[in-house]
C-alpha cells in the first residue's frame, strides 16, 4: 500500500504572528547568509510581541491559514530599521555665524577668542532648561526618523557640569519616550575641558568619575560613557580613569579617537571592551589588531570629514583586512556635523572613504547595532530579533546610499508597529 507523506505547509510558523507581511524582499544582514545584504526574495516575515516570529518564502505560504493583519509589501524592500550610532543631536545654540566666519578665514582660535567653538554651544545648552532642549532637539530626531532611523545614539558633552550633564541625558531619555524610536545615551562629560576647570583637567576628571558618572547611573540616565581622547581635549591616561570608572558602574565604553593626530586611545579604548571607537582618521594597524581582537567596532564619519574638509581618511583597507566592523553614523553636531541625514551619511562614506553601499548599509544597521551594544536586539533581520524595520520604495539597496534627499520610505517599523514619523 503507498502511504503519501505530506509535508507540513510552512505557513505553520506564522500560526502566532500578529501582522504579517508578504511580497517582501529582505537585506536581513543576517550572518548565516551568504547572498550580498543577507537578501531573501519574496518572503513573508511575521512579527508579533515587538518581535519577529518567522521568515519564510511566499511560495510556501498560505495567507487563508492566518488569522494576522497582512501587509503587502508588494515587491519593496525591506531592511533593519536603520541605527544612527553617533549624534550630538541634544544641544542649544547655532553655529551658523562660526561657519561664515571660518570660509571668510578666520582662524579657529579667533572664533575662540570671539566667543565661537565648543564653550559657546555650552554656554546655550547651560542657559536651556530640559523642555527647552527637548523642544529644540525634537525636529532633529524626527529628521532622523523621516530618513528610516529606528534606533539612535545621543551623547552628552556640552553641559559640562554635574547639573548640566544630567540635564541633557534628561532631555535624551524624554526625547526617546515621545517618540517611535530606541535612544541610547552616552554620557559624554569628558568632551571638553569647562571655562572653571580651565587649568585643572585632572580635577574635572575627579568630577566626572567621582559625580557625573554615578548620578547618572542612579537615575538611568546613561548606557555608556564617552570620552574625547586628543591634545586638545583628554589625555590616555585621563581618558582610562573613565573607562575604569564606567567598569565599575557597569557602563558601555565609547570613545572619540584619532580624529586629529593618533594617542593610540582606539588600542586603549578596545583593551577596555569598548563597543566602538569613532571618527579614525589617524587610526594605525596596531590599534586595528587591538580592535579586532576586542571586537570593538570602528564607527566612521564622514560628515566631520565633510565640514572639516579634512584630507586624511580613515584607513577600511586595513580595517577591512583585519575583518573589523565599521559603522556609519551622522555626528549629527553644531559644530563639526551639522548633518541630519542618515542616507547622506551613507553616500558620503561611499564616495569619500570608498565604502561599498553594502558596508555602508550594513554600517546602519547590523554594525550600528554592535556599536551600541544591541547587536543581540536590533541590526538583523531573523527570528527572535526586535521588529524594527523599513520597508522601502527601491529596486536595490544599493539605492539607499546612491540617492539622498528623496524620501524613499513607505513604512517605518518599530517593535513591530508601523509608525507615522
Amino acid at each position: 500500500m503507498y502511504i503519501q507523506t505530506m509535508k507540513p505547509k510552512v505557513n505553520t510558523v506564522f500560526e502566532t504572528s500578529e501582522r504579517i507581511w508578504i511580497n517582501a524582499n529582505l537585506a536581513t544582514f543576517d550572518t548565516t547568509l551568504e547572498a550580498g545584504y543577507g537578501a531573501l526574495n519574496t518572503q513573508a516575515i511575521g512579527v508579533r510581541g515587538g518581535r519577529i516570529v518567522a521568515i519564510a518564502p511566499m511560495s510556501a505560504f498560505d495567507a487563508a491559514a492566518t488569522g494576522a493583519q497582512i501587509i503587502d509589501a508588494r515587491g519593496g524592500w525591506m531592511t533593519p530599521g536603520l541605527v544612527d550610532a553617533h549624534s550630538h543631536l541634544v544641544f542649544a545654540g547655532s553655529r551658523a555665524r562660526e561657519f561664515e566666519l571660518r570660509l571668510k578665514g578666520a582662524s579657529y582660535e579667533e572664533i575662540a577668542r570671539s566667543g565661537g567653538g565648543i564653550i559657546s554651544t555650552v554656554r546655550a545648552t547651560r542657559a536651556a532648561s530640559v523642555n527647552e532642549l527637548v523642544a529644540l532637539s525634537e525636529p532633529r530626531l524626527q529628521a532622523l526618523m523621516r530618513e528610516g532611523v529606528t534606533s539612535v545614539e545621543i551623547k552628552s558633552g556640552y553641559g559640562l557640569s554635574l547639573e548640566d550633564e544630567l540635564k541633557m541625558l534628561r532631555a535624551a531619555r524624554i526625547l526617546g519616550q515621545r517618540n517611535a524610536v530606541r535612544v541610547s545615551t552616552s554620557l559624554l562629560a569628558a568632551h571638553a575641558l569647562p571655562p572653571e576647570f580651565a587649568d585643572n583637567a585632572d580635577g574635572y576628571i575627579d568630577l566626572v568619575c567621582n559625580e557625573i558618572i554615578p548620578a547618572a547611573v542612579a537615575e538611568n540616565l546613561a548606557d555608556a560613557v564617552d570620552v574625547f581622547c586628543e591634545n586638545i581635549a583628554f589625555s590616555p591616561a585621563q581618558c582610562e580613569r573613565v573607562f575604569q570608572a564606567a567598569q565599575q558602574h557597569g557602563l558601555g565604553i565609547r570613545a572619540h579617537v584619532e580624529q586629529l593626530s593618533n594617542l593610540q586611545g582606539a588600542a586603549l579604548a578596545a583593551r577596555y571592551g569598548a563597543w566602538s571607537v569613532d571618527h579614525l582618521e589617524w587610526l594605525d594597524e596596531e590599534g586595528v589588531q587591538t580592535m579586532a581582537a576586542a571586537g570593538t567596532v570602528a564607527t566612521l564619519l564622514p560628515g566631520a570629514f565633510y565640514f572639516l574638509r579634512d584630507t586624511r581618511v580613515p584607513p577600511v583597507e586595513l580595517l577591512r583586512r583585519y575583518g573589523v566592523g565599521m559603522a556609519v553614523a551622522t555626528d549629527l553636531n553644531p559644530g563639526s556635523s551639522p548633518l541630519a541625514s542618515i542616507r547622506l551619511a551613507m553616500n558620503m562614506a561611499c564616495t569619500l572613504f570608498r565604502l561599498t553601499p553594502e558596508e555602508a548599509l550594513a554600517g546602519c544597521t547590523r554594525f550600528g547595532a554592535r556599536a551600541l551594544g544591541l547587536d543581540d536586539q536590533v541590526g538583523q533581520l531573523r527570528v527572535g530579533m526586535q521588529a524594527d524595520m523599513v520597508l522601502w520604495d527601491i529596486d536595490h539597496p544599493a539605492e539607499l546610499a546612491y540617492q539622498f534627499g528623496v524620501n524613499l520610505v513607505r513604512q517605518r517599523i518599530v517593535a513591530g508597529e508601523v509608525c507615522n514619523v
